[in-house]
């Protein structure tokens, strides 16, 4: 087969790729997770499932494509936000990310919810999806070792009771960090995605009406958690 017969072929197959993925996304968003179908997909594109099969061998195969999107186009908006204030204070430079977070979220419901919301009956993501989910984590790690390297943090005080799992979670995420700023770190990186989740799923509702400036002075205090000055 020629080199250009092969290019060709390639391209083809992102295309007919990111047509399919593009209505799954559209299946998400009216039927949820739970209910995507790879015959439906299928069906709706004009392909006979067995062609479909060859491009994603089962809907967790599907599911875990469109995962991987989700977390790496999270982690896009939250990189770029972060590199427009790269030189912008420690909290500055949090803040941005968590904004980025939330506008992207706001922007990609059925995706968050895809993230974040709950798990898929049946469905267990595989390992490949780890170094995408992380990114967003993984940015405030280096934002919070870039404060610890320069001016310092004032570390919060750590339960006698917690000191061996937060050890354990300081040698996995960030050894050069102090334990007692790790595990408020990773409380954090949760209660990030909390404030977002109950904005987005309505759990605000009658509770917080003027969100973002709230979302701005929440995510500013988890700042100082971590001992961001």
């Amino acid at each position: 087969m020629s080199s250009a017969a092969q290019g060709a072929r390639a391209r083809a197959r992102i295309e007919v790729t990111a047509a399919i993925k593009d209505e799954a996304r559209r299946q998400l968003a009216a039927e949820g997770a739970a209910k995507l179908s790879l015959r439906a997909v299928a069906r709706e594109l004009g392909m006979v499932s067995s062609a479909l099969y060859r491009y994603f061998p089962s809907r967790d195969d599907l599911l875990t494509a469109l995962i991987i999107d989700a977390y790496d186009s999270l982690g896009e908006a939250a990189e770029a936000a972060h590199d427009a204030v790269a030189d912008a204070a420690p909290v500055r430079r949090w803040s941005a990310v968590c904004e980025a977070a939330r506008v992207w979220a706001l922007g990609h419901p059925h995706e968050y919810a895809l993230i974040y919301g709950s798990p898929v009956p049946g469905y267990k993501a595989p390992q490949t999806t780890v170094p995408a989910a992380a990114r967003v984590g993984l940015l405030l790690i280096r934002i919070v070792r870039d404060a610890h390297q320069g001016q310092g943090l004032t570390a919060p005080p750590l339960p006698a009771e917690l000191r061996a799992e937060a050890e354990r979670m300081t040698a996995a995420l960030a050894p050069d960090l102090p334990p007692e700023v790790v595990a408020v770190l990773v409380a954090s990186w949760a209660e990030l995605y909390g404030l977002i989740g109950f904005e987005l799923f309505g759990q605000f509702r009658r509770v917080v009406e003027d969100r973002e400036p709230f979302f701005r002075h929440a995510v500013t205090r988890l700042a100082g958690g971590v001992g961001l000055v």
